[in-house]
């Protein structure tokens, strides 16, 4: 019976340091939660201003600072846009290379096919004179009568 009842003074004791504990998480957490929204603030103000929203209060040196950002921007987006370009180049000469190559084979297969092709055609044309020639030597005379044979 005693050591429970030590076990639930523990208990209770305990209670406490965890609530204080809590608490200060809470605390902590609500700081942590402002401080965000001031940030929030912060980059939403400068935001506008760099999209040229709300310029009139700004004083020469705060115009200045934004249009020193707006050029670094724009230097950081022209490098990133002229990388882009460079690497698509590469890709493209790369491409054509290869088309270049496939091309050649392509050619050399055509001619290829082409001299198979006029050997065939040759062999052919001389197949047709050699007939012709063969024909012009076996002609054979033959007459067409209509009515009774005739001895001759």
């Amino acid at each position: 019976m005693q050591r429970t009842i030590e076990r639930y003074s523990m208990y209770t004791k305990e209670i406490p340091t965890h609530k204080l504990e809590m608490d200060q998480h809470m605390q902590h957490l609500m700081i942590e939660t402002e401080n965000m929204f001031k940030k929030i603030e912060f980059l939403e103000v400068s935001k506008r201003k760099l999209l040229g929203q709300g310029l009139g209060s700004c004083s020469v040196e705060e115009l200045q600072e934004i249009g020193s950002q707006l050029e670094q921007s724009l230097k950081n987006i022209r490098a990133r846009k002229a990388q882009l370009f460079k690497e698509q180049t590469q890709q493209q000469k790369v491409k054509e290379r290869m088309l270049l190559e496939d091309n050649k084979q392509l050619c050399e297969r055509c001619v290829g096919s082409r001299k198979s092709w006029q050997e065939q055609l040759t062999q052919q044309r001389n197949a047709i004179n050699d007939s012709a020639q063969n024909n012009q030597c076996s002609e054979v005379v033959t007459e067409l009568s209509i009515g009774l044979p005739q001895n001759r």
